[in-house]
């Protein structure tokens, strides 16, 4: 039976390490800084996700620990690169040249208009 978990353990972290492989090359061929963060939260999230269970399969009894990582990375990464990213865009870090839509800006610019009428 434990051969068993073992291999699903493998299969989950050779997963994991696939994802966090196509997160690597993602971050080489985004053409910008929102796209690279982008890419690189998602897909190393997955990356830790299936790795994390992987690693619970192999090893049962670190279960409790792993799910408190897991929970651990799955509340902050998001958030940090959401924080990240809203703070290099209002430090002016330049979009790509292929990016269409910006909806930040139509939303800071009618909380700055908000603000200008209030005042």
């Amino acid at each position: 039976m434990g051969n068993i978990f073992e291999l699903i353990g493998g299969v989950f972290l050779v997963l994991g390490s696939i994802s966090l492989l196509i997160a690597s090359v993602g971050l080489y061929r985004m053409p910008d800084f929102y796209n690279r963060i982008q890419i690189g939260t998602k897909a190393s999230t997955f990356g830790v996700l299936l790795t994390i269970i992987g690693i619970a399969f192999i090893f049962p009894g670190w279960s409790p620990k792993l799910l408190a990582m897991l929970m651990f990375v799955l509340f902050t990464n998001p958030i940090s690169s959401h924080v990240i990213a809203r703070a290099a865009y209002f430090t002016k870090v330049p979009l790509s040249k292929e990016t269409k839509v910006d909806k930040l800006q139509e939303v800071s610019e009618g909380h700055l208009k908000k603000v200008k009428t209030k005042e």
